[in-house]
């Protein structure tokens, strides 16, 4: 029997059509690959930057409720980071200044841990305040996970300038803070 060249054409597209060869999905595979090696790396240095951005504005957040804070109550700024914050009537107890995830312990925030610290002598407690503030204040951010999370650790004093250090130490004083490079 003799087959019509059109038949056998039509055998052979059909054989062809059935599906894709392993060499033309290894080939894709490692095309995914090779996009996803170069996408990785700069997700994760955007998402760097924009947990350092993050951490910026919550330490200005941060200033600024503190100046908000000694002018409102007169009883000097905050004596720490949770006086801050809090929900409800606004007391100079709980001044419900920042939001509660960054007033809460473990106060940590976008990949930054944040600790605020009244500096010097404590002011004398004003009538209604059960702790004095005091007459400075130290506030600053360092990276969960430096190299992860962000790289620079930020401070900021009564000032209100925002110093960064390109180590990721935390400064524990205001002139080791004052020293660092300002924003």
């Amino acid at each position: 029997m003799m087959t019509s060249p059109t038949s056998r054409s039509w055998r052979q597209k059909s054989y062809r059509s059935k599906g894709f060869s392993l060499i033309e999905l290894l080939i894709v595979v490692a095309i995914i690959l090779i996009i996803a090696a170069i996408a990785i790396p700069n997700l994760l240095r955007a998402r760097m930057s924009a947990n350092e951005a993050a951490a910026v504005s919550n330490l200005r957040t941060i200033t600024s409720a503190s100046v908000v804070y000694s002018t409102t109550w007169g009883n000097g700024y905050a004596p720490t980071l949770a006086t801050l914050g809090g929900s409800g009537t606004a007391t100079c107890d709980q001044a419900d200044l920042l939001d509660p995830i960054l007033a809460t312990a473990p106060f940590t925030k976008s990949g930054y841990q944040f600790s605020y610290a009244g500096v010097g002598a404590p002011v004398t407690a004003v009538a209604g305040c059960s702790a004095p503030g005091y007459n400075e204040y130290l506030s600053a951010t360092a990276p969960t996970v430096p190299g992860l999370t962000g790289q620079l650790s930020y401070c900021s004093d009564e000032p209100a300038v925002i110093h960064y250090d390109s180590t990721g130490a935390t400064p524990t004083s205001e002139a080791q803070c004052e020293a660092l490079p300002s924003l």
